[in-house]
């Protein structure tokens, strides 16, 4: 049976409304084009469905003046071609965690038939060549059209239930979300793959499905093979850091003896390593017993940090312990931290 436009993805099939719903496509493909930086794909060819006629004529001169006679009109209904493209619309790899679950990739699908057609969406996550493999994967379908993965908005997809069905030109944008498994390590990546194929069917180009083109005549499959796939990608981009501390004595005689009114200058090395970044890091130090914190020593790569946590520097100091907040640091860096205590 084939399958009938929904009115929330395509416009009139025929009609003298048929130039505004075609407008309305344009617009929106070119919409799509825009956001997922690649070139508009267009449908091929005159609308399926549509008659061309063609009469031929003889004229002559006859006793009475010229004579046409007109021959009998051979009626040609074009047939629909089946063809799809696929895009992704990530600009490339997506940063990902291990153990992060339900993350987002983005394609768009083109019919560029000349008919509207129903397809049908297949999420693949078992790609080889790659480095691992993402779980529970669902599709979801861009129901407000804005390119981007709602929850609770977009709709979930289910074969053979809610194919998008769109016209000539038309573009409807598709979410798979999956899993990134825990095992996954740093720098390793995972593709995930759309497939679109076209429910009247598909395979080698010139196929032709007897009766079942849109508006009654057959459909042939075109050059696509009225199939199409993209994939993108997840790149994982862990961090780790290790803290490193040590310590120098400074004694009151000069030397390096850990006697009643030495100063004791802690040293905290963190070193973040990884291809990701570490977001809110915080460093904290409490101070030791039998030894009494020297205001203001804290300083962070050299430069002197106040022990108040209510300005706009990354040190405090609470009577107990030392506190430095480092923000977001990438992989590859370090942070030196120093600050001091009297022993009592």
């Amino acid at each position: 049976m084939k399958y009938q436009p929904n009115p929330n993805l395509t416009g009139p099939k025929r009609s003298s409304g048929l130039l505004a719903a075609r407008a309305a496509m344009t617009l929106a493909a070119t919409c799509y084009a825009v956001a997922f930086s690649a070139s508009v794909a267009h449908a091929a060819g005159t609308i399926a469905g549509t008659d061309i006629l063609n009469t031929a004529q003889a004229t002559y001169d006859g006793p009475g003046g010229p004579v046409v006679i007109d021959s009998n009109t051979v009626t040609i209904k074009v047939d629909e071609l089946l063809d799809v493209t696929v895009a992704s619309g990530d600009p490339g790899d997506i940063a990902a965690d291990s153990g992060a679950t339900q993350q987002v990739t983005t394609y768009q699908v083109t019919n560029t038939g000349n008919g509207s057609e129903a397809f049908a969406l297949t999420a693949d996550t078992a790609k080889g060549g790659d480095d691992f493999d993402t779980s529970n994967a669902v599709i979801y379908i861009d129901t407000n059209d804005n390119g981007v993965f709602d929850v609770g908005v977009d709709t979930l997809y289910s074969p053979g239930s809610n194919d998008p069905v769109l016209a000539p030109d038309a573009s409807v944008t598709i979410f798979i979300l999956s899993d990134i498994p825990v095992a996954a390590t740093d720098g390793q990546r995972a593709e995930v793959e759309l497939l679109a194929a076209a429910v009247t069917g598909n395979g080698t180009p010139g196929t032709s499905f007897a009766g079942q083109g849109d508006g009654g005549g057959d459909a042939v499959v075109g050059s696509t093979g009225a199939d199409g796939e993209a994939s993108s990608f997840f790149l994982i981009q862990a961090a780790q850091v290790a803290l490193v501390k040590s310590a120098t004595i400074l004694d009151q005689f000069g030397g390096n003896q850990p006697v009643p009114g030495a100063t004791i200058t802690y040293q905290l090395v963190a070193t973040i390593t990884g291809s990701g970044s570490l977001t809110n890091l915080n460093i904290t130090d409490d101070i030791p017993a039998d030894t009494t914190y020297t205001a203001e020593s804290i300083t962070l790569e050299g430069a002197g940090l106040t022990d108040s946590d209510a300005d706009a520097d990354a040190g405090s100091f609470d009577g107990s312990e030392i506190a430095v907040a480092l923000g977001t640091v990438p992989g590859g860096q370090t942070r030196t931290i120093t600050f001091q205590v009297t022993i009592d």
